[in-house]
């Protein structure tokens, strides 16, 4: 997961934070690192470049990107699944 946490970093340019500052299951939006709607976008072309998944589904958003366990999980579950046309 110390992979993830360094893409999240990068990819939405939170250069006060090291992997290490993030838990595993500390709350992403909110509470927690506090992200907003723009950063959850943000999230979504993680999940595109890095591991060619779309979110096909609106409602997989908010349990995709609840923490970084869980966005894990997400990747795992749908990485190298075809997206349904």
């Amino acid at each position: 997961m110390a992979d993830l946490k360094k893409q999240i970093i990068a990819q939405l340019n939170l250069k006060d934070l090291k992997p290490e500052d993030i838990g595993d299951d500390q709350p992403l939006f909110v509470e927690g690192l506090g992200l907003d709607s723009i950063d959850a976008l943000e999230l979504i072309v993680l999940l595109q470049q890095e591991y060619h998944i779309k979110l096909s589904n609106a409602d997989d958003g908010p349990k995709a990107f609840k923490s970084v366990r869980t966005m894990a999980e997400y990747i795992t579950t749908h990485q190298g699944q075809k997206t349904p046309k």
